[in-house]
């Protein structure tokens, strides 16, 4: 309880003198992959490159991850641009469907689901 009083306090005390909550994020990505039948998938591999001819090579990628058991793959500190996704796990990937984001927001968490098949 006192811990809850002291911290209303600070943050009235703070709205009331103009301070300003001015946290910058960094850029991020969360990916999150599902199979055709709509089930999240775990153990994918998730590779993400900054042009169509690295992704087509497989060479140069900017990071790798793989997915957590909610499905969910965590770029942190990305930068803020459109990415090629490739997500593989056996003979399951996401080729024949998206395979490239729209053009991060920066400074945000940005979210993306991708299929596999």
């Amino acid at each position: 309880m006192r811990k809850t009083v002291f911290f209303a306090l600070i943050l009235a005390t703070a709205m009331s003198t103009g301070f300003e909550w001015n946290e910058t994020l960094a850029t991020s990505l969360k990916i999150t992959v599902r199979n055709d039948l709509g089930n999240i998938e775990a153990g994918v591999l998730v590779t993400l490159y900054k042009n169509k001819e690295d992704f087509q090579k497989e060479e140069h990628f900017v990071l790798k991850s793989h997915t957590n058991e909610k499905g969910v793959a965590t770029f942190k500190g990305v930068d803020a641009v459109a990415y090629y996704v490739s997500a593989v796990k056996g003979d399951m990937d996401n080729y024949g469907a998206g395979v490239q984001t729209n053009p991060l927001d920066a400074n945000k968490v940005n979210k993306v689901t991708i299929i596999i098949e």
